[in-house]
């Protein structure tokens, strides 16, 4: 019963190209929800025994201490049953009640998560820089499809050049790339790989995340020695991202001489078609002039998606704001 259970949640969240699935205590028993273009949606809600036996079941299969139902544990598992395989990355933790919670991240393959773009030429443009070398940024909420991005980007050039990935975890599986995982167990932090990454004398590193200031000056370097360097940080625009480099020590003059772009990006839901990406990009021209700083091309793609009825008017009002 509970295999037929966890294959039609699985199914249903698949279909529904759901980013995150959530199994979460509710009254007397469980509630499960998937989120979805940062929207959350109750799925289901199960009996206590129920939303155990599924976050057991899941736990079992990804190696994970069944019976430990406090401390947080974290765990991972390729889900085979779907036409498509799909990886899941697990979390759970107990509450200070002693109820136990499991969030699960689905990453789908890399080339059915890219997404179109909802101005095409963004595209073209991003490459454009990439061949440019130094350092591109992008930031934007989690699930607007940035590392499949940075994925595209590079992988248009793996023709001719040699890509490193260095993440936590390695969300998208990519054979042409080398792609090292993040242990700081065994000393392997983003700033450690990238010093071993320098030796394997890449020409694009692409990073999961700068966290720190350690992880923020080793992939500066990295851009000053020649590499192209594709990284997120947590902002809430494209200018934010040089503000935030700057709170994790990185010197404006040191920005200067490798930032190529910085963006911020959104999946946008389109009308009876997969949602669309939207970026804010500003390079080295716009970046360090205040007044080019607007978001007015931003507002423009929205209101002609929503003049040619790609989007709804509601979409657009949603969005306006990045």
């Amino acid at each position: 019963m509970i295999k037929s259970f966890v294959e039609k949640l699985l199914a249903q969240a698949i279909e529904q190209q759901v980013s995150d699935i959530y199994i979460i205590p509710h009254q007397a028993g469980y509630q499960v929800r998937f989120r979805r273009l940062q929207l959350v949606s109750i799925w289901q809600t199960v009996p206590l025994a129920m939303g155990l036996q599924a976050m057991a079941y899941f736990k079992f299969h990804a190696d994970m201490a069944v019976n430990e139902r406090r401390r947080p544990q974290v765990g991972a598992l390729t889900w085979t049953r779907e036409r498509v395989p799909v990886e899941l990355r697990f979390s759970t933790v107990g509450d200070y009640a002693g109820q136990e919670s499991l969030v699960i991240r689905v990453i789908y393959p890399y080339a059915a998560t890219q997404a179109a773009y909802l101005v095409p030429h963004q595209t073209t443009m991003l490459t454009k820089l990439a061949r440019q070398r130094g350092l591109m940024i992008f930031a934007g909420p989690t699930g607007a499809g940035k590392t499949t991005t940075m994925y595209a980007t590079a992988s248009r050039l793996s023709v001719t050049a040699l890509v490193l990935t260095i993440e936590d975890p390695v969300e998208i599986k990519e054979p042409r790339f080398i792609q090292l995982q993040v242990n700081p167990a065994a000393e392997m932090t983003y700033a450690d790989l990238i010093k071993v990454g320098l030796r394997h004398r890449p020409d694009v590193f692409v990073i999961g995340e700068i966290r720190d200031q350690v992880t923020a000056q080793a992939a500066v370097r990295a851009a000053l020695s020649g590499h192209l360097v594709l990284t997120t940080v947590h902002a809430q625009s494209a200018a934010g991202t040089v503000t935030r480099l700057l709170e994790l020590g990185v010197s404006l003059e040191q920005l200067q001489q490798v930032l190529t772009a910085a963006c911020y990006q959104r999946l946008i839901p389109r009308i009876a078609q997969p949602p669309a990406v939207l970026l804010d990009i500003l390079t080295e021209k716009t970046i360090w002039d205040a007044d080019s700083q607007t978001t007015e091309g931003w507002r423009q793609a929205l209101d002609q998606a929503a003049r040619v009825g790609t989007i709804t008017a509601a979409t657009q009002q949603t969005f306006r704001a990045g």
